[in-house]
């Protein structure tokens, strides 16, 4: 039976009701990537307030890895409402932030003691992250990379690369950011051939140091395992280690932004796994609690030691009902191979997206991780002029066919999958379909 059920337009004449009403009272900063209004959510598949039935590729851009409605999640949750909503863990605490935490330190890569706080949100986590690291180091200066995504919040919008829509008219932002290219192959930032380079974007990093700032001053390194606002790229395997090894020399440490990529998400618990990177300070958010806001800072223990009592924390930072989610979560994964269903996903979109470029010049790169899958769409291969007019034009007939997704990438014109880890393969193939007939329909108009 299909998972796809339209039975009006979309959107369909109740969204369109409330959108208006939407409209009078939330500002336009508050963007929609489609018209629809939700009304329940299942698993893999979402149904808006006209009882239209979509497959949903975007997952909540990256926190519904165990799915929506988990059944683990919703009676952890609900076990905990009926115990208490909320004391402050700055104030009361509570066991299952505590072993929340226990269970992090050991999951998270690296062998040596951790501990762990718990936030509402990544661009939280990250702030605190850099916070720490700027305790434990005593130096000011933060190195971020070209086309990252990091937050919102003022010093993570500070660090994040792309100005529309996130930094325009925002400014000033926070000084001693350091940015530095990303190996971002497909669009190489030094302009060399891919796999013949030897990963030439961390030698411009040693000569940044000598050019433009004393690497003396830089207390942490942050950077995402795969960009994931900045477009779903993957780096090559070296290029973490290298990176690490470069910063470690100077003393600078490793923070490790597995907001996106982190739960499952590229087959591996953390997406820094895949490298063997063991970061100093791993920041995590999104899936951790199947979509109750929810964030995490992971790191060694002399450093999350580093900041004094109560230079940490706030008022609904690890939520009693967030964190009972988050177990929720863990207990998921440890019952179910979501790991090995992340990388047969990703197979999967991989094979039919691969057939689609070769009938398709739209189709300029794809690039995956586990399930992390990109498709990046050009106006022309030769010049890889982004084609984001294509992809909008994508996402549109998408969820009017059924399939909620989202874009991504600096240039706007990168598709990308978020789809939850719990999808079967018929209601995956099906959203495929759908994807392959809107291809057409954008690439021959």
């Amino acid at each position: 039976m299909s998972a796809i059920r339209l039975v009006t337009r979309i959107p369909g004449p109740k969204s369109q009701a409330i959108m208006a009403r939407r409209n009078g009272v939330v500002p336009r900063g508050v963007s929609h990537a489609t018209p629809v209004v939700a009304a329940r959510a299942a698993g893999a598949t979402l149904e808006d307030v006209d009882g239209n039935r979509f497959i949903d590729l975007a997952g909540g851009i990256g926190t519904m890895n165990v799915g929506h409605s988990s059944q683990a999640v919703v009676s952890a949750v609900r076990e905990q409402l009926g115990r208490f909503t909320h004391t402050c863990f700055s104030v009361t605490a509570y066991e299952n932030y505590i072993s929340l935490a226990e269970r992090l330190v050991r999951l998270t890569p690296g062998t040596s003691p951790k501990k762990a706080i718990f936030l509402n949100t990544g661009a939280e986590a990250v702030e605190n992250a850099v916070k720490i690291a700027r305790h434990a180091t005593g130096r000011p200066g933060v190195l971020v990379f070209e086309d990252a995504f990091h937050g919102r919040t003022l010093l993570a919008l500070s660090m994040t690369s792309k100005v529309h829509p996130y930094k325009a008219g925002f400014g000033p932002f926070v000084g001693d950011v350091h940015r530095v290219p990303y190996a971002y192959c497909y669009r190489c930032p030094l302009r060399l051939e891919p796999g013949s380079c030897g990963t030439a974007c961390v030698d411009a990093i040693a000569d940044h140091f000598k050019r433009y700032v004393d690497p003396s001053s830089i207390a942490a390194v942050v950077v995402e395992p795969v960009l994931g606002e900045g477009g779903f790229v993957v780096p090559p395997p070296d290029f973490l280690p290298r990176v690490a090894d470069l910063c470690r020399q100077r003393g600078i440490l490793v923070v490790a932004d597995e907001v996106q990529t982190g739960f499952g998400r590229t087959g591996r618990m953390f997406a820094c796994e895949h490298s063997g990177l063991e970061p100093d300070i791993l920041v995590t958010a999104k899936s951790l609690a199947g979509g109750l806001p929810l964030a995490a800072v992971v790191g060694r223990a002399e450093l999350m030691d580093s900041p004094g009592v109560g230079g940490l924390g706030g008022t609904f930072a690890g939520n009693p009902l967030a964190v009972a989610a988050a177990h929720g979560v863990l207990d998921t994964f440890e019952s179910s191979d979501l790991l090995a269903r992340a990388e047969t996903i990703g197979a999967r979109m991989e094979r039919r997206a691969r057939t689609w470029a070769e009938r398709f010049p739209l189709i300029g790169d794809v690039r995956r991780l586990g399930a992390m899958v990109g498709i990046e769409l050009v106006s022309d291969r030769t010049t890889k002029a982004p084609a984001k007019e294509a992809a909008n034009a994508l996402a549109i007939l998408a969820y009017e066919g059924g399939v909620l997704l989202i874009t991504a990438g600096t240039y706007g014109n990168v598709i990308r999958s978020l789809v939850p880890l719990v999808i079967s393969d018929a209601d995956l193939d099906e959203a495929l379909d759908v994807l392959e007939s809107c291809l057409e329909s954008v690439a021959n108009p």
